[in-house]
């Protein structure tokens, strides 16, 4: 078969036409770049619901991209089927020389890649890719003795430490554009239908525009991110996680303009990129997380299990716990696929800290959930609230959450727009509802058991049953090191 010196650029995670290390590479090394993207069923369908705002996004975005590329003389071939066998197919459709992706850090993705390369190397096409969705990946950063960090504090000081303005430059695309290569006769974006999904309403705008325009707001307010972020009431994160996610937006813009700017509320927000680059680091080097601890020791902690702890950890789910602000956080994950990261952290650790039940039942509840879902950063963060990851918060630490909620919506305003049946409950106990006075519930027409659920657990009982589970681990390993 004769080829050409054409290219193909496989996009999965970086959804974008501009700083785009795969597509720069391709354009500078061919003549013609053709630019596809697959719809993989080995991922679509071990999904659960066929309304998946994930996939509406990624639809979406992929619209655009399309049109972007068609401005500039190319367009997007869409696939739908396994990846590892359309990408190869299409390669030899295309009669390509060399296929270009950017890199993949999680296991299953390194897996498919690896098999992706070898059929292509049978067909003679070389698989090339690059770092791109990090500043720094795998291990490019590392302790004095040569090991990944584990401890997140000393990994921050040491990637400052490392990062160039040539780490933070953007890779040129525009110039190169003349080498895009208009796709076959016929190619188009599927329907969602005709992917077997439904359009989903999304809460945030998709694609390359959807990104731009949340970066030049949150530039706005970068400034009191340090001592906004922490209040689900208050607009002070960036919500530009789902964007980080698919790559409709480049990281090296975001870190660097960050970098560059100088006070509390640009080094907060940088340092809040560090961690996604140090979880994504830790998922690369310690594979096993996937499934089991961190710590190996902890994957003998005794979880609750059996039909109440199943009816404790619906309740959860639905935001039926008694717990104003964990309820709160729950019904917003379900009304919009987002959930504030504060209120990560303390619905993580009341499910594994009050109700006892395994930390990967909640990650995979979030992966199922959350639009923004990326693994390395929700099982890191699972880990980090169940006292099992690297640099965890410490066991014996454990959220109260009343006082949580009291501390990070003192007023209840987030509380009241996710659990309206306690509208009507005073500031005073908006964070404790149960303990309003029998007629005072009547008076309201908010009675705790009828209008909205007593606490399924009583948090001082259950922090005790935390400290002797973990306890009873750090027992059985000094009994095993006498």
């Amino acid at each position: 078969m004769s080829r050409d010196p054409a290219a193909l650029v496989w996009f999965r995670r970086d959804l974008r036409d501009f700083d785009h290390a795969a597509l720069s590479h391709a354009l500078q090394a061919h003549a013609r770049v053709f630019c596809a993207f697959v719809f993989d069923t080995d991922i679509l369908d071990a999904l659960p619901s066929r309304q998946d705002r994930r996939v509406s996004f990624i639809h979406a975005s992929l619209a655009e991209l399309d049109a972007r590329l068609r401005e500039k003389g190319g367009g997007l071939i869409v696939r739908h089927g396994r990846a590892e066998e359309e990408i190869p197919r299409l390669a030899n459709e295309l009669k390509v020389v060399t296929v270009f992706a950017n890199h993949d850090y999680e296991p299953a993705a390194i897996a498919r890649d690896t098999r992706v390369a070898n059929s292509l190397k049978d067909n003679g096409i070389v698989f090339r890719s690059f770092k791109d969705q990090v500043i720094f990946e795998r291990r490019e950063i590392l302790t004095q003795s040569g090991k990944p960090f584990g401890v997140f504090t000393p990994y921050k000081n040491a990637w400052l430490r490392s990062v160039q303005p040539r780490d933070l430059g953007a890779w040129p695309v525009a110039d190169f554009a003349g080498h895009l290569a208009s796709p076959p006769e016929g190619s188009h974006l599927p329907a969602l239908s005709a992917l077997g999904f439904e359009t989903c309403d999304l809460r945030v705008a998709p694609g390359m525009s959807g990104g731009e325009a949340l970066w030049e707001a949150f530039t706005g307010r970068i400034n009191q991110y340090h001592a906004a972020r922490d209040f689900p009431a208050v607009k002070g994160v960036s919500y530009l996680s789902t964007h980080l996610r698919f790559g409709t937006v480049s990281i090296r813009a975001l870190a660097g303009n960050a970098h560059a700017r100088s006070g509390a509320g640009a080094e907060s927000w940088l340092s809040e990129l560090i961690w996604r680059e140090f979880y994504q680091q830790l998922l690369f080097n310690h594979p096993h997380v996937v499934e089991h601890a961190y710590k190996p020791e902890f994957d003998a902690l005794h979880w609750e299990q059996g039909p109440a702890a199943d009816a404790l950890f619906d309740a959860w789910c639905e935001g039926r716990t008694g717990y104003p602000l964990v309820d709160a956080a729950q019904r917003q994950l379900l009304a919009s696929g987002f959930m504030h990261n504060r209120l990560r952290m303390v619905s993580a650790s009341f499910l594994t800290k009050d109700l006892g039940i395994h930390w990967l039942r909640g990650e995979r509840f979030f992966a199922q959930w959350l639009l923004d879902y990326d693994l390395a950063a929700n099982n890191g963060g699972w880990q980090w609230a169940a006292s099992t990851g690297c640099d965890a918060q410490p066991w014996f630490r454990i959220f109260n959450p009343i006082t949580q909620s009291e501390k990070f919506d003192p007023q209840g305003k987030f509380i009241r727009r996710y659990v309206p049946e306690l509208a009507a409950v005073p500031d005073k106990f908006i964070h404790a509802p149960w303990k309003l006075k029998p007629a005072e519930q009547n008076a309201i027409g908010c009675v705790i058991g009828r209008h909205y659920p007593a606490p399924s657990v009583d948090h001082a009982t259950a922090r005790e049953h935390t400290l002797a589970r973990f306890k009873a681990i750090r027992s059985e390993h000094e009994t095993d090191a006498e």
